[in-house]
């Protein structure tokens, strides 16, 4: 009994909070081939990085490779 009031308090938390978490994060819907997102994963756990970090990572090689050649 306990295991289902807690679903319903959290799933009354999480639609109250909704509007609150849409305006301060964004979900992206995306997909990478499963041997790619494996590997991936992998480097992340041996290394202890985050998936956020490889994105800001990512981001900011980007923007110095831009900042080069346009």
């Amino acid at each position: 009994m306990e295991k289902k009031a807690r679903s319903i308090k959290d799933k009354r938390y999480e639609e109250k909070h909704k509007e609150e978490r849409k305006a301060k994060c964004m979900v992206w819907g995306t997909s990478v081939p499963r041997e790619k997102a494996e590997q991936i994963n992998e480097f992340l756990k041996r290394y202890g990085y985050t998936k956020v970090q490889l994105i800001e990572a990512g981001y900011k090689a980007l923007l110095d490779d831009a900042a080069e050649h346009h």
